[in-house]
């Protein structure tokens, strides 16, 4: 992330060493330099570094594990294939593709972990920073909105889960149980209701900042949260202050929104960001930590064993995980949305007709597609001659976009009753220029139809397709070839870990 890393905080002093005349009490003296944790969170720097801290574990999606929790929703959709070299190649991707995962995944460990990670940083801020300047203030909003934000992702793939609002002594380890949604979704808009007053609008921070979560996030993550839970009018509410805010603004193209150009940009709700600065080799990139480029970039690449690029294209070779399903293709083919499915998927007829070249037909999990809208493109990575590309993507994650937005407006307005309203957030979705679809004059179930197919075709490789689907009762219809099983895959598994040393109730079906 391009950011500071709140270092030296919690850490243990080294002594100052006498050469002669030491004392037999000498340890238990105080060690110079050390730093309590109760001396820290006292100035606004402290409260900058500890809520920028929240960001950089956000942002951590390789950390002892190849885990983006993107990709591991993405994996649970009907978009895509696992990939990679084969079956065994990273296992925790293939199961979750496959609906064979179990509480052991590795994948669903430590996106589970990363969660509650950020939620623990971010409860440092809200309860030791006090508000006695504005900027601590924002700095306090910020935190309580990306505690929301990941308790939305928790709650929303894994049902119950411990609510923690404050550290949690070593002796209450196995005594904090789950608790219902309803607790959950409650704290989570408590939260953001709170720190919807105190966020500047987006247009207010400075570049430095962009970064930032600002009212239209904060906003857009509580429409959602109402939506999840059927709450249709407050979700219309909210998603309406942002479409009003005059913040934001959908991109001419898909594809712009994705470029290097478009980050940070005028469609850019929440995103977070990596930088390709720090010019890594095979030999210092942190493997096992956190680095400042996105690896999971790379991962997602057509496979460089078999794929040439065109002359004039910029997506480079990669690791060939997260391989587009011939079914996502043919939906943009059936609706004739071919706008956005050159930005998201490239077949290889196309890539072959272009002037580069495929030599592997039967490759693991290829069904003749490659995915672009998370591309390996050259210009993402690093330039200079000693950066090894594949370890210096600078692609930031997209969490919510403003075309995310008009459609979750769209479908809460049609929900409470404002079909005008809905059929005019997604005619603006489908019409902007690299779209430039016709519009829809659609009415009852045939409106949210439309909906439902837009939200595939626009928000694909996003993460949020498999959600859509169990929250609409369709996972069994659309998932269910795939392996998933009602009453089972609705909800991820409680990682096993948890279940042994904190003693937290399994979920049904594991």
């Amino acid at each position: 992330m391009k950011s500071i890393f709140i270092k030296g905080v919690l850490c243990t002093a080294t002594a100052l060493l006498l050469a002669t005349g030491c004392k037999e009490d000498f340890i238990d003296q105080p060690a110079p330099g050390n730093l309590n944790e109760t001396e820290f969170y006292r100035t606004d720097a402290d409260a900058l570094q500890a809520t920028t801290a929240v960001y950089d574990i956000m942002s951590a999606h390789y950390n002892t594990a190849w885990t983006s929790i993107t990709v591991v929703k993405t994996m649970l959709s009907d978009e895509s294939n696992a990939g990679g070299s084969g079956p065994g190649d990273q296992t925790g991707y293939q199961s979750l593709d496959d609906y064979n995962f179990d509480p052991e995944n590795d994948k669903v460990l430590a996106t589970w972990g990363l969660c509650y990670s950020a939620i623990y940083r971010a409860n440092k801020v809200i309860n030791s920073v006090t508000p006695e300047t504005p900027l601590r203030e924002r700095l306090i909003a910020e935190a309580k909105a990306m505690r929301a934000y990941n308790y939305f992702e928790l709650v929303s793939l894994w049902g119950d889960v411990p609510l923690v609002t404050s550290e949690i002594p070593q002796s209450q380890y196995t005594s904090t149980p789950r608790v219902p949604k309803a607790d959950v979704y409650a704290l989570i808009e408590k939260d953001l209701t709170e720190a919807i007053a105190v966020l500047p609008v987006k247009s207010a921070y400075a570049a430095a900042d962009r970064f930032r979560v600002s009212k239209g996030t904060a906003q857009s993550i509580l429409g959602k949260a109402y939506l999840y839970q059927e709450k249709w009018a407050p979700a219309a509410q909210q998603f309406e202050a942002v479409i009003t805010s005059g913040e934001y603004r959908l991109e001419p193209t898909v594809g712009r929104a994705f470029s290097k150009a478009g980050e940070f940009g005028p469609e850019s709700v929440f995103e977070l960001s990596y930088t390709p600065s720090q010019q890594y080799d095979w030999g210092n990139f942190p493997w096992g930590s956190t680095p400042e480029s996105n690896i999971h970039i790379q991962l997602m690449g057509p496979r460089s064993d078999f794929y040439t690029k065109a002359p004039s294209d910029s997506l480079i070779g990669g690791w060939g995980f997260n391989v587009p399903k011939a079914k996502l293709y043919e939906a943009y083919v059936a609706a004739g949305d071919e706008g956005r499915r050159k930005a998201t998927v490239m077949s290889e007829t196309e890539l072959k007709a272009a002037g580069g070249n495929w030599t592997a037909p039967n490759a693991y999990d290829y069904e003749g597609y490659f995915q672009r809208k998370y591309g390996t493109y050259a210009n993402e990575s690093g330039t200079t001659p000693s950066d090894v590309r594949e370890l210096n993507y600078g692609t930031n994650w997209r969490l919510i976009r403003y075309a995310d937005v008009l459609l979750m407006a769209a479908e809460a307005s049609y929900r409470a009753g404002n079909e005008g309203k809905a059929l005019e957030y997604l005619n603006q979705v489908r019409q902007r220029p690299g779209t430039s679809m016709p519009a829809l004059n659609a009415a009852g179930n045939d409106l949210f139809e439309a909906i439902v197919r837009e939200r595939q075709l626009e928000l694909a490789f996003e993460g949020v397709r498999y959600q859509d689907l169990v929250r609409w009762g369709r996972a069994a219809q659309e998932l269910g070839p795939l392996g998933f099983r009602t009453g089972k895959h609705e909800f991820l598994p409680i990682p096993g870990l948890d279940v042994r040393t904190a003693g937290l109730r399994q979920n049904d079906g594991y």
